[in-house]
């Protein structure tokens, strides 16, 4: 089951992704289907089946985003310790083989929209929580058992920036 939280810019993205659905695409979308329809067989007229295909894709997740924007909890505030990993953190790791990641914890449907973005769902995330700087994070792979080190944590931009 996801976890029902999301940050501002989230939340903001999934608004701004249901309006255009809605006011943009969906006319202009129908606008074509209903040309195509006039035009008369529509068994073979590929117009008319590819735009009413995508027109129930557009209500299909138009209904999926009203859904969840009502459910999802916006998450605007940072933590008063900030020396901890909770949600909306960038974290920088680094493992014993000179290895390292960056990421920031977010929640399950933003994570299409930036490559460095995790679910907090996510068992990298899950491990993180509650970390400081300098904690070992042992995390369970189809690998197996992976150990890293909290290196940074950052509430306002991504460490890399910094």
């Amino acid at each position: 089951m996801k976890t029902k939280l999301i940050t501002r810019a989230g939340y903001e993205k999934l608004l701004q992704e249901a309006d255009q659905l809605w006011k943009v695409e969906r006319p202009q979308v129908t606008k074509i289907v209903t040309w195509a329809a006039g035009l008369g067989d529509r068994s073979e007229n590929a117009d008319y089946q590819y735009n009413k295909r995508r027109l129930r894709e557009i209500d299909r997740r138009v209904r999926f985003l009203r859904k969840t924007l009502e459910e999802i909890k916006v998450i605007d505030d940072i933590p008063k310790d900030r020396h901890k990993i909770f949600f909306g953190a960038w974290v920088a790791l680094e493992n014993t083989a000179d290895e390292s990641l960056e990421f920031r914890i977010v929640g399950p449907e933003e994570i299409y929209h930036h490559p460095k973005y995790i679910s907090i769902d996510a068992p990298m995330a899950r491990a993180c929580l509650q970390k400081t700087i300098d904690d070992e994070v042992v995390v369970q792979t189809p690998e197996g058992t992976k150990v890293w080190f909290v290196t940074a944590i950052d509430y306002d931009k991504p460490l890399s920036e910094s």
